[in-house]
C-alpha cells in the first residue's frame, strides 16, 4: 500500500507563483470533483472499456501530479498502463486509485 498523502502546500504555493487564491481554486475543483473522477474509473472498468480507463486514468494522473502525490500518480500510471495493454478488468488497482483520489481529497478538505 501506498504511503499516505502528505500535503505539501509550500511547494504547490510555488509552482503557482505564490497564488493562494488559485490553489484555493483547484483545492476546491479537486475536492468537487473527486466523486465524478471515481465514478469515471469504475464506469470504465465496468464497462471493459480499456481505452476509457486508460484516458480516465491518465486524467487523473494529472490530478495528483498537482498536488505533488508521486505515489498516486504511480498508482495511476500502473493503471494507464494495463489498460493501454487491454488488461481492463483490473478491478484491485482501479479500487486503490480511486482509494488515493478520496485521500487526497480528505487531506486537501482538512488542511
Amino acid at each position: 500500500m501506498a504511503a499516505g498523502f502528505v500535503l505539501d502546500k509550500a511547494s504547490i504555493l510555488d509552482r503557482l507563483g505564490g497564488d493562494e487564491e488559485i490553489f484555493t481554486m483547484i483545492v476546491d475543483m479537486f475536492v468537487q470533483d473527486v466523486d465524478n473522477s471515481c465514478d469515471a474509473l469504475a464506469a470504465a472498468l465496468n464497462s471493459g472499456d480499456a481505452t476509457v480507463l486508460q484516458r480516465e486514468a491518465h486524467t487523473v494522473k494529472g490530478l495528483l501530479a498537482t498536488f505533488s502525490d508521486d505515489a498516486g500518480v504511480a498508482e495511476a500510471s500502473v493503471v494507464e498502463q494495463q489498460a493501454g495493454q487491454g488488461l481492463a478488468s483490473q478491478a484491485e488497482a482501479v479500487a486503490g486509485l480511486q482509494r488515493r483520489l478520496r485521500e487526497v481529497a480528505a487531506v486537501l478538505s482538512a488542511g
